[in-house]
């Protein structure tokens, strides 16, 4: 049996995930025109809490693909069905249970933390039209915990209205925030307070990147 690899959870395999993340690379090409912006804010090494907003099935596969390192998202238990359910745990993704206090996907995210591995969260908790006006309070206790820096990243261009037609290859913008130091305090009301600081500085980013959009 091969040996777990640390930024990974048990259970993963490098190669696979490392494929997965070739593939990752150029999937969407013949159906997005994707324009990714800051890559060189995302750190090379050590542990990060990537957070970003979420209006599309298609921003987790973009992220998983685009980040330039491997990266562990937190995935409803939703899609571990099918076919899915038996590729997704082998290229490192967790499953969460929404709604359920499940400590287990959180506990396999701080041990690839620990490891200074990437885990990847939608603090919204659903996808919506992505722009971040709430968030739960997962991420903000894995960087505590973990000591990682957290990285704001958003997407715009995925996001299609409920009746509105399908678009032929539409611009989608990907934008790497500063990273931000792990949140201090133990308590609940600094757990509180820095979930509040992670959601407005991703609402922050949407608003800059809208502002860029309508200029391009």
């Amino acid at each position: 049996m091969s040996e777990r690899a640390p930024d990974l959870p048990a259970g993963a395999s490098p190669r696979l995930t490392d494929v997965a993340r070739w593939i990752g690379t150029w999937w969407f090409r013949p159906v997005l025109r994707v324009h990714v912006h800051h890559r060189e804010r995302v750190p090379a090494a050590g542990p990060v809490v990537l957070v970003a907003n979420h209006s599309s099935m298609v921003d987790g596969p973009l992220l998983f693909g685009l980040l330039g390192r491997r990266s562990v998202f937190l995935v409803k238990q939703e899609m571990f069905r099918g076919p899915l359910g038996a590729v997704l745990p082998r290229i490192g993704q967790l499953a969460v249970r929404r709604g359920v206090a499940d400590r287990k996907p959180l506990v396999a995210a701080l041990d690839v933390l620990r490891g200074g591995g990437l885990v990847g969260v939608f603090p919204e908790g659903t996808r919506g039209s992505g722009e971040v006006a709430a968030a739960q309070q997962g991420a903000a206790w894995l960087a505590r915990t973990s000591g990682a820096v957290v990285l704001p990243v958003v997407c715009r261009g995925t996001y299609r209205a409920p009746g509105a037609p399908r678009r032929w290859r539409p611009r989608v913008d990907l934008w790497v925030g500063e990273p931000m130091a792990a949140p201090a305090g133990k308590g609940r009301a600094e757990l509180a307070a820095a979930t509040e600081t992670i959601r407005a500085s991703l609402a922050a980013l949407v608003t800059e990147l809208d502002e860029v959009r309508s200029n391009a």
